[in-house]
C-alpha cells in the first residue's frame, strides 16, 4: 500500500482505541499526529477528553492537541483553517499525515468542504429547539420534510441536531441544506485519503466506556473540574459541553455522590458513542469499517 501521498484518517466511537491504533501505525511509517477531536483541543480538560499524555507525545509529534483556552470559542472553521497548515507542513517534512479524533464534523469539512452558511441569530435558532421539544422528533422531522423536501433520506429521522440545524438553515435562508452543500468543495480530494474507522461492537464498547470513567475519576478528573469552574467560563462556550463537568458539579455541590457522578458520566458517554455510530452510517459510509480484532492485520499489511 503506497502511502507517501495519502492523508490518513481515524475514527470511531469514543473509547475505541482510535489514539493507540494511531501511535502504533505512525511509528511504522513515518507518520505524525493531528487531533480532529472537538474537545481535546482545550489545554484545561485534558483528563475528561481523554487527551494523549506526554509519554505518547515524546513517541510521535502529536499536532492541535490542547492549544486553546477553554474561555474562547473554537470553530470548526478555525480547525479546517490550522489542520490545511499542518498537513501541508507535515508533507514538506516527507512524513505521512494522520488525523485520528471522534469529531464526525471535522472530518465531513476536511473531505468535503465547509459549507458557509450566513450565522443565524441565536433568538431564531432557539425558537427552533423549543418547536423540536414542543412536537418530539417523530412530528418535528415530518414538518422539516414538508418545509424541505429534499432533506429526505439525507438525514436520519432519529438524528434531532442535523434535523434541527436543516430546519434552521431552510426557514432562515429559505435555501435548503442540501443546496448550500452542493456549492462546497475540498481544497482535497477524495484520493488524497485513506479513510479507516474503528468498528467496536456495542457491547465491547459499553465496557471500555465503563472503565474509562473509572480511571478519569481515579486521575483527578474532580480536581480538573473544580480548576475548571474557578475560571467561570461564559455559558455560551463549548468547553462546557465536555462530559463530566456538569456532572461532577452536582456531586461538588452535594447534589449527587461518587457512584451516581460514574452512573451519570458512563450514560452520558454512551449516548455520545451511539451518536457517533450513527453519524458514521449516515455519514462514512465509504470509509474502510475495522474491528479492532483486524486492527493488528491491517498494520502487518502496511
Amino acid at each position: 500500500m503506497d502511502l507517501k501521498s495519502k492523508i490518513i484518517l481515524i475514527s470511531g466511537p469514543t473509547a475505541s482505541g482510535k489514539s493507540n491504533f494511531a501511535i502504533k501505525l505512525a511509528k511504522k511509517i513515518r507518520g505524525e499526529i493531528i487531533n480532529a477531536d472537538s474537545m481535546q483541543v482545550y489545554k484545561e480538560l485534558r483528563i475528561l477528553t481523554a487527551r494523549p499524555i506526554k509519554k505518547e507525545y515524546q513517541k510521535i509529534k502529536h499536532h492541535l492537541y490542547g492549544f486553546q483556552s477553554v474561555k474562547k470559542k473554537f470553530s470548526t472553521g478555525k480547525w479546517l483553517k490550522l489542520v490545511t497548515e499542518k498537513i501541508n507542513i507535515i508533507k514538506k517534512r516527507k512524513n505521512i499525515p494522520i488525523l485520528v479524533g471522534g469529531t464526525g464534523l471535522y472530518f465531513k469539512a476536511l473531505t468535503d468542504g465547509l459549507v458557509k452558511i450566513p450565522n443565524i441569530p441565536i433568538k431564531f435558532r432557539n425558537k427552533i429547539r423549543n418547536l423540536q421539544k414542543k412536537l418530539g422528533q417523530k412530528k418535528f422531522y415530518k414538518q422539516l420534510i414538508k418545509l424541505d423536501p429534499l432533506i429526505n433520506e439525507k438525514i436520519n429521522s432519529t438524528d434531532v441536531q442535523r434535523s434541527i440545524r436543516a430546519y434552521e438553515v431552510k426557514s432562515y435562508t429559505k435555501k435548503s441544506l442540501v443546496d448550500w452543500f452542493k456549492n462546497t468543495k475540498s481544497k482535497f480530494t477524495n484520493d488524497d485519503f485513506i479513510k479507516i474507522y474503528i468498528d467496536f461492537p456495542r457491547q465491547d464498547l459499553i465496557d471500555k466506556i465503563s472503565t474509562r470513567v473509572d480511571q478519569m475519576l481515579k486521575q483527578r478528573a474532580i480536581t480538573e473540574v473544580k480548576k475548571f469552574l474557578k475560571l467561570k467560563v461564559s455559558k455560551d462556550k463549548t468547553s462546557n459541553k465536555v462530559i463530566g463537568i456538569n456532572e461532577i458539579k452536582d456531586f461538588l455541590n452535594k447534589k449527587s455522590d461518587l457512584n451516581e457522578v460514574k452512573e451519570k458520566i458512563t450514560i452520558k458517554t454512551r449516548q455520545y458513542a451511539k451518536r457517533q455510530s450513527t453519524w458514521a452510517r449516515g455519514q462514512m459510509m465509504n470509509w474502510q469499517k475495522i474491528n479492532p480484532k483486524d486492527l493488528k492485520k491491517f498494520l502487518k499489511k502496511i
